[in-house]
């Protein structure tokens, strides 16, 4: 029996990209009935890729739902700079959904969390019986790295990823994952919209935590540091104490998910029977791989 690893895929990173890669040059993907599924394709071209990369034998999708949560209430600018989706990807993320439910794959979600809250959560869970994967694309999850967790990069291009385990993140970042966070409360975060220390980068951020440890560490020794950063941490402090706040992925939200509802088991006729549907015809053969006769 292979060894058992579940993959924690985010969802919306996912289908997001798959948006964005299959609508080049304006043309959009739809069926007859003239129902966009561009990003749906695209999700399941980079899911599929992923299994057949990575052999993960349990697999949970994770989603954000809607743009209220815990971290918009400490911070009203939180992801408030992100655009509207497109109109042609609207529908798509009831049909995602309905996708992966079709894989026999569960969806998790809770109000007032992010993907991230419920990958961060279940990677604890479930590290307790086997070795967990995580699917992303974005680079905050690299502190949910620990001895049983991976946090697999999608990469630009088919195939393409960074696995990061904790030797391969002091070795690229020269960080561990705990000092991630404080690197984010430092240099804050455009795509999330929230600012850090004005004026500190991840040069100098990273040189501050690798010498001081921590975010604690570098202020018990404000001092210590060339004026021109110390003057920009003292005039940002409630600020860069926030942002760390905001960068901390929660592991206790309240979702779950135990081994043997999560396991990895495609059901052939139901996907074939759905793909015909969306008239994704060109992609049985990627499926037919993980069919167990």
């Amino acid at each position: 029996m292979a060894e058992q690893k579940v993959m924690l895929v985010d969802g919306m990173a996912l289908l997001f990209r798959g948006y964005y890669a299959n609508s080049y040059g304006g043309y959009i993907r739809k069926t007859k009935a003239g129902l966009p599924t561009n990003a749906v394709y695209g999700f399941v071209k980079y899911l599929l890729d992923a299994c057949k990369t990575f052999n993960p034998t349990h697999i949970v999708c994770c989603w954000d739902l809607g743009s209220k949560t815990f971290r918009t209430e400490k911070f009203v600018g939180y992801k408030a700079n992100r655009p509207e989706a497109p109109i042609d990807l609207i529908p798509q993320f009831d049909l995602v959904k309905e996708v992966v439910s079709g894989f026999n794959i569960p969806n998790i979600s809770f109000p007032g969390y992010e993907a991230d809250d419920c990958i961060g959560t279940l990677s604890r869970q479930l590290s307790a019986h086997m070795d967990v994967l995580v699917l992303t694309g974005d680079h905050d999850m690299l502190q949910l790295v620990d001895e049983r967790v991976k946090v697999i990069i999608m990469k630009k291009g088919p195939s393409n990823y960074a696995v990061y385990d904790s030797e391969k993140l002091l070795e690229e970042k020269q960080l561990t994952p705990m000092q991630f966070i404080d690197l984010k409360g430092l240099i804050g975060d455009t795509s999330d919209n929230y600012p850090g220390v004005r004026g500190i980068g991840e040069k100098t951020a990273t040189k501050l935590l690798i010498e001081y440890l921590s975010i604690d560490g570098i202020i018990e020794n404000l001092p210590l540091l060339a004026k021109s950063v110390k003057v920009k941490i003292e005039n940002d402090l409630e600020m860069l104490h926030l942002c760390r706040e905001l960068a901390t992925i929660s592991c206790d939200a309240p979702v779950t998910c135990m081994p043997d509802e999560c396991l990895w088991q495609p059901d052939q006729a139901k996907i074939f029977a759905m793909f015909e549907e969306l008239e994704f015809n060109s992609l049985i053969k990627e499926v037919n791989r993980f069919i167990v006769a």
